[in-house]
């Protein structure tokens, strides 16, 4: 009931948000997280349909859990 049906542009945007506020670059954030930049930007397009994994290891990277992550994709 209130979730969209697609909500990878919501995580996306998210992850998006978090990274600027902590004045990280794409690649920053890949490279903390495991992945390519590539992938960081189809998550943050909204073209990616990540693993629960690879938004752990973005959550981490970020410094915050995955509810808080959950929370911040809800805004």
């Amino acid at each position: 009931m209130g979730r969209q049906p697609n909500p990878q542009p919501a995580l996306g945007g998210a992850i998006r948000r978090l990274r600027n506020k902590r004045g990280l670059s794409q690649e920053d954030l890949a490279h903390a997280a495991g992945v390519t930049t590539g992938t960081i930007s189809a998550i943050e397009r909204g073209n990616s349909n990540p693993t629960w994994g690879t938004v752990k290891d973005i959550a981490t990277a970020l410094e915050v859990s995955m509810p808080e992550l959950a929370k911040l994709e809800g805004r």
